[in-house]
């Protein structure tokens, strides 16, 4: 099993990633890898993202520590969880550095991350809510790799709590009702909401990579967006009837109060919520049968035994119910019909992965070709200064950016290759995002889906035979991501 806790960093960032970087920990830095920035020079890069943070704030980075059972993990594979947890939990929009250790009784994780996005340049927002979905996504690539699991509780999963699941009266853990998103929210984030919520998505990620206001409208067109001048700008996206005007979209998004962002005169109040009207769906009409013979509260308590028994036969009752309405009366159809939707999940959670890849590498890609363009100008002031040396201790930090961005680019390119055009990539981008956003809704429900007739396949199997081992049914919806 593997237990995690995360906490800020506020200060002394160098020495926080000095210190998980330690030789001596790491088996000469064999174990230490990073993401969006080089793990060499990550307080540079760190602190150069948080110069451009929206928000400002005390905390630097956040550290997150995953501790692994003794014995249960090679120092290879924790990395390699360590490292599919990170990309998982901050979408390949942070940076970090992510290293191992090998010096005590147990491996653990380190994992320093950017307390802002160098995609949108929003600050993280860690709560209950986010350490949850870390909670969450541990347990699920603990069960994948075939380690034991923490079953949450309060002592450490905050914004949970307890309940008795009537389906088989075991103990569970579900998010408090005060906790995070609302549902609304939440479902929007996945369906890729309005065109005004994209509209200020689109806004919020080109204001950072703008240089004055004209250069801000010339990146929105090629991301896709026809603009109109007049009074007020207003915007259109590819398959909008209607122009969407600045001003409509609250304070942060008017002409003016772009202007003042660009120049980093003003920080926006709010971050963008959706506006969509979301309705919440039923719960699945058809759950698991208990297994009476095998479930501890049913032999101890004749009470709960007499009520399994009856939601049993309701239960069974709706699975016949489905069978009818979905013309599934024919076993081999029904396994058919399983492995049918199976597969459009696979399919659909294999293009939406690699969206999610292709999205990462691109915006690790646009953020070193901008440190790279912005920092010129100091790295070419060296030139002409009468004092060399004064001058580049003066502006180490450009020289090490720019060195850094080069370095990047040169991995990614090669030798001699040519570079991107900012605004294509930008471009591309947007239209990745777009297709991301079609992909995730697809997802939920194709997984809602494919959950929904296992249950029905399995109930069909007890009842057709009792007492046998539950037939395999591939891959666990349940422990799919979310």
């Amino acid at each position: 099993m593997a237990v995690t806790k995360i906490k800020p960093v506020k200060s002394t960032l160098s020495k926080a990633l000095d210190y998980i970087q330690n030789p001596d920990k790491t088996e000469g830095k064999a174990l230490v890898s990073s993401f969006g920035c080089s793990y060499e020079t990550a307080d540079i890069e760190f602190e150069y993202t948080l110069s451009k943070a929206l928000a400002k704030g005390n905390n630097l980075a956040h550290h997150l520590i995953q501790a692994f059972e003794p014995g249960e993990a090679t120092p290879e594979q924790a990395h390699e969880i360590g490292k599919r947890l990170a990309d998982e939990i901050l979408k390949g929009k942070y940076e970090y550095v992510l290293t191992t250790h090998i010096d005590k009784g147990h491996i653990h994780n380190h994992l320093i991350f950017c307390a802002a996005s160098f995609v949108d340049y929003h600050k993280y927002n860690s709560n209950k809510k986010s350490y949850y979905a870390i909670r969450n996504e541990n347990d699920r690539l603990c069960k994948e790799y075939g380690l034991t699991q923490v079953i949450p509780g309060k002592a450490n999963a905050p914004g949970l709590i307890e309940y008795t699941d009537k389906a088989d009266g075991q103990r569970r853990t579900r998010p408090a009702k005060n906790a995070g998103r609302s549902y609304a929210e939440y479902t929007a984030d996945k369906q890729g909401g309005s065109f005004k919520r994209k509209l200020k998505f689109a806004i919020d990620i080109t204001v950072p990579q703008a240089e004055d206001f004209e250069d801000f409208l010339k990146r929105m067109e090629a991301a896709g967006y026809e603009i109109k001048r007049g009074k007020y700008v207003s915007f259109r996206a590819p398959g909008q009837e209607r122009f969407t005007r600045c001003k409509t979209l609250g304070e942060d998004y008017t002409e003016g109060s772009i202007v003042k962002r660009i120049r980093g005169e003003y920080i926006p109040v709010s971050i963008p919520k959706s506006d969509s009207k979301v309705t919440a769906t039923p719960n699945k009409a058809v759950n698991l049968l208990i297994d009476i013979d095998n479930n501890v509260k049913a032999q101890q308590s004749a009470g709960y035994s007499r009520w399994a028994k009856i939601e049993n036969l309701k239960m069974a009752a709706k699975t016949l119910n489905f069978l009818t309405e979905s013309n599934l009366l024919q076993y081999g159809d029904l396994s058919a019909k399983v492995e049918e939707a199976n597969a459009a999940f696979d399919k659909t959670a294999a293009a939406l992965k690699a969206a999610e890849r292709r999205l990462a590498d691109m915006a690790v890609l646009m953020k070193h070709i901008t440190t790279y363009n912005k920092t010129k100008p100091e790295v070419d002031g060296l030139r002409t200064a009468k004092d060399k040396d004064a001058y580049r201790r003066e502006h180490e930090s450009a020289f090490i950016l720019r060195e850094a961005a080069a370095k990047a680019l040169k991995a990614q390119v090669g030798d001699g290759g040519k570079l991107p055009n900012p605004a294509a990539l930008q471009a591309e981008y947007a239209r990745l995002t777009e297709k991301k956003n079609v992909l995730r809704a697809e997802y939920g429900k194709l997984k809602q889906q494919a959950r929904e007739y296992g249950i029905v396949k399995r109930n069909v199997d007890s009842i057709l035979n009792p007492g046998a081992e539950p037939r395999a049914q591939g891959k666990d919806r349940s422990a799919e991501r979310g």
